[in-house]
């Protein structure tokens, strides 16, 4: 069967195989996706994959960073084996029925033998702790020692900055490395309001944890940090001749301090500050300050590093909110019309029914209100859709008939099969046993598609829509199939029927319905598989695992009482 590879990212290593007549084939990263990718550059539904004949179809639903074939941007392209997907930063190759992934990725994977492949593990690294990076050892090239140094620092505040999107735990993680080097008291990162452009303090660390007194810190060293966009080092900024008129620097007593700016690709975005609590006096006579010129530019290097971070992870928020209100925005306008348009309807039907009070008109009162009652139907099946699709919800199964439930189904649109002139072929099955699912989510996902195939041949000569159900024990799933002879589906109309919000009912749909009712099938751990052809009709198959519940004769053997025996005499 064909497959993807995922070649880079998180989930690199994992394969997905695509199994034929499946559906649409999600890619996103929420647990609801059949491809489910751990990257936060990948919207929640990215892509999906549609099967159109013998051929696979990628299509991108909207995302916000984009869908690429190929390192080409792409809304909707036919796959071919080898294709690389990029979604975020995670890449996928897909390969057809019998051809291997890890060919296209470049991949030789040699398999161990017992006599052994000649190879052998001279030594392991961790992630943190490469050779090169490794602490200094005693050495003759005392550069070398200190370059080493250098570089483990800034190799492993890579490494916190790249491993979280949360600003305050980013931040925290950045005063703890700057602790593990600096040999500072105290220390603080502030960052600008971007309205304000005033600094507000998000981050503090003290080296001794009963220290947390009020820090006090010179605004003239933090002006002149923001205004050159220097890092500053000062032993004692009251000798300084660039703070020598900074009043503020005269009520802190700063001694030793080091500040330096956070600037990252556009602009500074906040400072990282840290000093000493030592008197100048006491660190002169122990012999040696505690910063130095390195340790200056050091500090310099984390603040870029740390920018770079914050600039990241404020932008991704942003991107994520305005992702958030966009999905609001189209959800509000679609029901919004929507609900107009059965308001209108049920307005229409509320002045024919007054006009019946009024004239004492029986038949007019009955028309009337028969045009409420369906619009009344109407807002109640948008209600119950919008809740269904709001929550993840677990299903709660319970002995169920199918075949009752399609009955009653069956019987809820009859009426209105009716009246549009189209038949309901409907026979249930005699072998079908009692099964375990939520009986009042299935009803709802069946229904849903039964009233999509009603308005699917509505106007149609010899309009029809055939149900089925079946146990298939061999394959271990129940299956519904609701058919229409209806004008069917373009296979590009096909690929976004379950997209949300997306309809081919024009104004009278709301692009609810299927996606309702995929949700519920997959809450069962099932799906909904659809096949179309232009002026054939089109064709839904709901499956979900087979669970047969217990016989009656079962149940009354399991719930009877049993009774206790008589107590023994003494």
């Amino acid at each position: 069967m064909p497959s993807l590879f995922v070649i880079q990212g998180r989930n690199r290593g994992t394969r997905f195989d695509l199994h034929a007549n499946q559906g649409a084939i999600s890619i996103g990263r929420e647990a609801g996706n059949a491809v489910q990718v751990d990257d936060n550059e990948v919207s929640r539904r990215h892509a999906e994959i549609r099967q159109v004949g013998n051929a696979y179809v990628l299509g991108d639903l909207k995302s916000s960073n984009g869908t690429f074939l190929n390192d080409a941007r792409i809304e909707r392209s036919e796959l071919a084996s080898g294709d690389r997907i990029r979604l975020g930063r995670t890449v996928l190759i897909y390969a057809k029925d019998g051809d291997d992934p890890e060919m296209f990725a470049a991949v030789d994977i040699v398999p161990t033998t017992d006599a052994g492949d000649g190879s052998r593990i001279v030594r392991t690294i961790r992630e943190d702790d490469s050779i090169v990076l490794a602490a200094p050892e005693e050495s003759q090239n005392r550069w070398l020692a200190k370059a080493r140094s250098n570089l483990q620092v800034m190799y492993r505040t890579s490494l916190a900055v790249s491993h979280t999107l949360d600003i305050d735990e980013l931040l925290g993680r950045i005063l703890q490395l700057v602790f593990e080097w600096v040999e500072a008291d105290r220390g603080c990162i502030m960052l600008l309001d971007p309205e304000s452009r005033e600094l507000r303090t998000k981050a503090r660390r003290d080296r001794k944890a009963g220290d947390a007194a009020t820090m006090q810190i010179s605004r003239t060293i933090l002006d002149y940090v923001l205004d050159h966009h220097e890092g500053v080092l000062t032993s004692d900024a009251q000798e300084d001749d660039r703070f020598a008129s900074g009043n503020s620097v005269v009520r802190t007593g700063v001694r030793e301090a080091i500040c330096v700016p956070m600037r990252g690709r556009y602009d500074t975005v906040g400072l990282i500050y840290v000093d000493t609590t030592t008197p100048l006096i006491e660190a002169a006579n122990q012999g040696q300050r505690r910063f130095s010129d390195d340790h200056l530019k050091l500090m310099i290097a984390i603040g870029h590093q740390a920018a770079l971070a914050v600039e990241d992870t404020t932008y991704y928020s942003a991107m994520v909110q305005s992702e958030r209100l966009a999905a609001t925005g189209q959800a509000i306008a679609t029901l919004s019309h929507h609900i107009k348009n059965i308001l209108q309807g049920i307005r229409g039907g509320s002045y024919l029914v007054e006009m019946g009070l009024e004239n004492d008109d029986l038949g007019v009162l009955h028309k009337g209100w028969d045009i409420v009652r369906r619009n009344q139907d109407k807002i109640s099946s948008l209600v119950m859709d919008m809740l269904t699709f709001s929550k993840e919800r677990e299903p709660d199964p319970l002995p169920t008939d199918l075949a009752a439930l399609i009955d009653d189904i069956v019987e809820t649109v009859h009426q209105r099969a009716k009246e549009s002139g189209a038949a309901i072929h409907w026979r249930p099955p005699a072998d079908l046993p009692l099964l375990l699912f939520d009986p009042a989510g299935m009803s709802r996902a069946v229904l849903n598609v039964v009233t999509n195939a009603l308005d699917a041949v509505e106007g149609r000569e010899h309009a029809a829509v055939t149900i089925t159900a079946a146990a298939d024990r061999e394959a271990g799933v129940a299956r519904i199939t609701v058919a229409d002879n209806g004008a069917g589906m373009a296979p590009e109309t096909l690929a976004d029927i379950f997209t949300l919000f997306v309809s081919t009912k024009g104004a009278k749909g709301t692009g609810l319905g299927l996606t309702v009712s995929r949700k519920i099938l997959r809450e069962h751990g099932g799906d909904i598989h659809a096949s179309s052809r232009l002026g054939e009709g089109s064709t839904f198959v709901l499956e979900f695992p087979l669970q047969t519940a217990p016989s009656s004769d079962e149940r009354a053997v399991h719930d009877e009482p049993v009774t206790p025996p008589p107590p023994t005499k003494p």
